[in-house]
């Protein structure tokens, strides 16, 4: 009897992969071959299995004709990945085809019967949208300071591929373009807003520096839309060859009022450093010469408040500068080593230190850490006292009257920083709050630098001298804008200017009250809006009476002939009339200060009440008091532009910057609701 040769180790395998290897060496035996169980996977109407090699078995995509591994032996795949190719967007000519193949279905006795789990490719994925990836990556680099040449970074290229293969990158000159594109979309957006404001704008200006000796003036507007809430909108960046030149920032204004259609529609400008006289009368000229109402130039305010508290705290951290110094050496020795820090909380703890202040060293290019660090240090000097007694190598503790001036340095301070912390919401605070802010701390500074102790009226003295420069500059504005607060009116000004002025109070009420006048009158000469029924009339529209009776109105009177008298009459009681209505404003009793109150929302409500009035107050409460952003509030020096920026053509650099301020911040609401009501006697 022969032996029957040896079955090759993979003979199963090939039986179950070749069925006709069944029809030709068992056609003798009456059995049945064995049947290959049914694929019930919907990914088989996408793909299909091709042998490659002995045992070795790939699936096909029908579409890219891309294949992947199934089975080797007798190990399977499965069909996850096969998933996934045809789900996740790996199949490039699905992604291509606007109507994806679905699955197909077999019809049962007139129905369709589900065959299995139910798969639509078409669901599970998005279609790829090149364009829309464009606009998504010109929108990450314009809100995150990205640079434009990332898109030619080896990495980043890397990383996009592996992501979507299908994305074919764009250069420096693509994505460029993009990013102005996102910019001109959003100026749209913002054209319409300042098109339909109904009062005027007030600009800002902040000179930021840069290596290469070129300035760059950013131009910010603030204004009220339609429904009186107050905007702040970066409009333009202008690069200044000159920026030192008395023409800079007239130069810079000029160029915003035109590429906005806001000639005749300024109201007031706000700068952040002191220029030339003749740069202050560029400045006055271009305001008179596009509103020559707005008392003869005086909303120009030459002080940023932000930068003169900024300066003020300079001032009082230079005049105890060696105590700063120590007390930095101090927090540095706590803080650069885990095991001192240690030992000085458990000495904290067995000294029963209530403070919760944590020391941190301070980043001497920001005044508000300086001051946080001394405040803690202060609060925590009895441990820094006893600290030599764990650590024999801590020799530098500060003197009982070194932390005196530290002490004093803290609580003048905390002026200045509780009123510099207003100007960091990203909400519009109203003119108005920040008189309540000024006088406050004019008072205190000139109280203290009266006082008996000299340490406290040495640094006081200073810091008023500092403040000073601001107050005169701006105390006529702020004071206006607190007049149309109707819970204060004249009365603030009255009784904060007696508190500062004493026995010549009387000179600068004088001096707030008739500025209040003067700009009301101005506003009342200005012309009333025209109704459409009048523009009608006046080109010979369908409500013209002179076309339905050859040219004469009614009575012979249709062409104003003896009528002249009667419009000079008409005119001078619509003035006299007008003019009452500030008095009449100031006449009546003041609201109850609340803390929730929205002074543009009143004024709103009121705008009926007072026509004319509402127009003055809604222009003077949108001042802007200071320049800069709200996160440079607190910076010790100015701004500069980067060195990548600054290489930049000027129109792609404010593209980026203003498309950035319109992308990241929303419409905000007026912030007069935290002006704090206390009154120091």
């Amino acid at each position: 009897m022969e032996t029957p040769p040896p079955m090759e180790s993979n003979a199963l395998v090939s039986i179950e992969m070749q069925p006709e290897y069944l029809d030709t060496q068992m056609t003798d035996v009456d059995v049945q071959p064995t049947k290959r169980r049914k694929k019930k996977s919907i990914v088989w109407e996408y793909f299909t299995i091709e042998n490659v090699g002995q045992g070795v078995r790939r699936a096909c995509c029908k579409q890219c004709k891309q294949s992947f591994a199934y089975s080797t032996g007798s190990k399977v795949a499965g069909t996850s990945h096969l998933k996934r190719h045809i789900a996740k967007g790996g199949c490039a000519v699905m992604l291509r085809n606007s109507d994806p193949v679905t699955p197909k279905t077999a019809p049962v006795n007139g129905a369709v019967k589900r065959r299995y789990k139910s798969f639509n490719p078409a669901a599970s994925y998005s279609m790829f949208d090149p364009d829309a990836c464009r606009r998504e990556m010109a929108r990450m680099i314009i809100l995150h300071d990205y640079p434009l040449h990332m898109v030619e970074h080896a990495g980043f290229n890397a990383f996009v591929h592996n992501l979507q293969p299908s994305f074919n990158m764009v250069n420096f000159n693509t994505v460029q373009g993009d990013c102005i594109a996102t910019y001109l979309r959003e100026k749209q957006t913002v054209h319409k807003l300042i098109e339909q404001m109904p009062g005027r704008v007030c600009l800002a200006l902040d000179l930021w520096n840069s290596h290469h000796t070129t300035g760059y003036v950013f131009v910010t507007g603030q204004f009220i839309d339609s429904d009186w809430k107050i905007h702040k909108k970066l409009l333009n960046v202008v690069m200044e060859p000159y920026p030192e030149s008395d023409s800079a920032f007239s130069h810079a204004v000029s160029a915003c009022l035109s590429d906005w259609n806001l000639e005749g529609r300024l109201f007031s400008i706000t700068i952040n450093q002191p220029i030339s006289e003749i740069g202050l009368n560029s400045l006055r000229n271009l305001l008179s010469e596009k509103n020559p109402s707005i008392l003869n130039g005086q909303l120009l305010l030459t002080n940023c408040f932000a930068r003169s508290l900024t300066g003020i705290a300079q001032v009082a951290l230079k005049s105890a500068q060696g105590t700063v110094n120590k007390i930095r050496d101090c927090v540095k020795y706590v803080k650069t080593s885990e095991l001192i820090e240690e030992k000085f909380l458990a000495l904290k703890q067995q000294l029963q230190v209530l403070s919760t202040k944590t020391l941190v060293i301070d980043d001497q290019t920001r005044w508000n850490t300086t001051y946080e660090m001394l405040l803690a240090a202060s609060e925590l000097k009895e441990v820094f006292s006893c600290l030599d007694t764990l650590d024999p190598d801590y020799t530098e503790a500060p003197s009982v009257e070194e932390w005196k001036v530290v002490e004093n340095v803290c609580t003048h301070l905390k002026l200045l920083f509780n009123t510099a912390s207003l100007l960091t919401s990203s909400t519009v605070p109203t003119a108005n709050t920040f008189f309540h802010e000024a006088w406050k701390l004019q008072l205190e500074l000139t109280r203290a630098s009266a006082s008996e102790d000299k340490e406290i009226s040495t640094l006081t003295k200073l810091m008023l001298e500092s403040f000073d420069k601001y107050w005169k500059n701006s105390c006529l504005t702020l004071a206006i804008a607190v007049v149309m607060d109707p819970r204060f009116k004249m009365k603030l000004v009255d009784f904060s200017f007696t508190k500062i002025y004493g026995d010549e109070a009387a000179t600068y009420i004088k001096i707030v009250d008739e500025g209040v006048h003067e700009l009301f009158l101005e506003y009342v000469a200005l012309p009333l809006p025209l109704t459409p029924a009048v523009v009608e009339q006046v080109n010979g529209g369908p409500g013209d009476p002179r076309q339905e009776d050859g040219g004469h109105g009614s009575g012979g009177l249709g062409n104003g002939l003896g009528l002249t008298d009667f419009d000079v009459y008409i005119m001078e009681s619509t003035s006299q009339q007008s003019k009452s209505e500030l008095d009449q404003y100031l006449e009546e009793s003041l609201l109850p200060r609340i803390h929730e109150f929205d002074v543009m929302g009143w004024w709103k409500l009121n705008k009926v009440k007072y026509p004319t009035l509402s127009k003055m107050a809604h222009d003077i409460l949108t001042v802007p008091v200071s320049t800069v952003s709200p996160g440079s509030v607190f910076d010790t020096g100015m701004n500069e532009m980067d060195h990548y920026r600054a290489s930049l053509r000027p129109d792609t650099v404010e593209a980026l910057f203003c498309a950035k301020d319109w992308l990241q911040f929303e419409p905000t609401e007026s912030m007069d609701s935290l002006v704090k009501i206390e009154f120091p006697i």
